[in-house]
């Protein structure tokens, strides 16, 4: 955005847009505000995606605390948050990860009232394919934690998959479709949008957010974290959030400190636009691969995670012949269709695969990483959490269950096991 300092935004309307229309449009002002860094401020945030935004967003909202800087080594959103396929649910299995995630879907639900800023919501529903005698139980097993966690799922037959998605395949000679888990609350929402929101919210309340600038060092004293040391100088800061997705282990090593992550690259794809033909978000777990029609008629697909660690942001081809092929059978229309692009981004997994949102050994640096695939549908919810660790120091009900110590207790979220998939 422009380095202009001005912070007005104003209310988005039918109102404001019939009166700027009027003026050839030439009085809206910028989304969000690009200063240069303070000396200093009471907390400062790395990572301007979409978990650091809204980290920032509830502390100004929820805390009161708006002496706050975002900053980004790269443009905001240009990682993660831009590099997903903006899947949205809450079906887990495990408690803590369904209260978490359904405190996520329920702000998403009126997130674009509250910003102020159409994010493109869309519940047009989730269903998880089950496709061996395995996932039947599995997914019958979650249906029934569901409904004591007070989040709606059900079971459904073929016969009404068949019913919901003409395009499917029920009948696979390897993988015919046995039934499914089907969430009518989830869907998706454009990953640019929720960044750009929640950067729009943050900045009118006077929160700082400073792209192109990189985390150089980490400061600490007596135990305590002191300042940051960036591209554009250094900052000092009472508390520190490191909240970079698959860069976690590489910042927390500067604080001095280790992470029980792995990075390893996830990729995904999108077709040539074709005529709506599926109005739901599909997961088939068994041959690992998920899929959604986007509002411009893509089919945007997605697979599961290399198979080695790597800090690549780019496609492969082996990686997306192998996720295609395995949908082919279920989905035999993309057998049809042209690949328009591929990317990448930088997913950071831990042995539970679930996330950690917790103090450091480092006084007042706190972390929030490891949501591995399944990040984009967390972000309200982390960030929520987030907020109130970082401005209490002590985690609320959200985030209580995700500390790192539960790696020293043995006390851990299995949700690889519970889903079936890497997320």
């Amino acid at each position: 955005m422009s380095a202009s300092p001005t912070r007005g935004t104003g209310k988005y309307s039918v109102f404001a847009i019939a009166r700027e229309a009027m003026r050839l449009h030439t009085g809206w002002k910028r989304a969000w505000a690009s200063p240069e860094p303070k000396k200093k401020y009471k907390i400062v945030i790395v990572g301007a995606g979409g978990h650091g935004l809204a980290t920032a967003y509830y502390l100004g909202k929820n805390h009161g605390i708006t002496d706050v800087a975002i900053i980004e080594k790269g443009w905001l959103g240009g990682g993660n948050t831009g590099r997903n396929t903006t899947i949205i649910r809450s079906n887990y299995l495990q408690d803590a990860s369904a209260a978490i995630f359904d405190k996520s879907l329920k702000l998403y639900e009126d997130l674009s009232q509250d910003l102020n800023y159409n994010i493109m919501f869309s519940p047009r529903g989730l269903l998880m394919l089950a496709q061996t005698e395995h996932e039947v139980r599995g997914y019958k097993r979650t249906v029934y934690a569901n409904q004591l966690q007070n989040v709606a799922t059900e079971w459904v037959t073929p016969e009404r998959i068949k019913d919901m998605l003409p395009i499917i395949n029920i009948d696979g000679p390897r993988y015919p479709v046995l039934g499914g888990l089907y969430q009518a609350r989830g869907g998706t929402a454009r990953h640019d949008a929720v960044a750009w929101g929640y950067a729009r919210a943050c900045s009118a309340m006077g929160m700082d957010i400073i792209q192109t600038c990189e985390v150089k060092g980490v400061e600490t004293a007596n135990g305590q974290v002191r300042a940051v040391n960036t591209t554009k100088g250094r900052i000092e800061c009472d508390k520190l959030a490191m909240i970079v997705a698959g860069n976690s282990s590489v910042l927390a090593e500067m604080a001095g400190f280790r992470l029980p992550i792995e990075s390893v690259a996830l990729q995904a794809l999108v077709s040539e636009p074709i005529k709506p033909c599926c109005d739901l978000v599909i997961m088939a777990n068994t041959v690992h691969g998920y899929l959604s029609q986007s509002d411009k008629g893509e089919m945007v697909i997605g697979g599961g995670t290399d198979g080695f660690n790597n800090y690549s942001q780019r496609g492969s081809w082996h990686h997306v012949e192998e996720t295609v092929r395995a949908l082919v059978e279920t989905f035999p229309m993309l057998s049809r269709l042209k690949m328009l692009r591929q990317w990448g981004g930088i997913v950071d997994m831990t042995g539970d695969r679930s996330p950690i949102l917790s103090t450091t050994p480092v006084g007042n640096i706190f972390v929030n990483c490891g949501w591995g695939t399944g990040g984009f549908k967390a972000i309200p919810g982390s960030g929520w959490a987030m907020a109130e660790l970082v401005a209490n120091g002590t985690p609320g009900p959200l985030a209580a269950e995700f500390g790192l110590n539960r790696f020293r207790e043995g006390r851990f979220i299995d949700e690889s096991v519970a889903a079936g998939v890497a997320h």
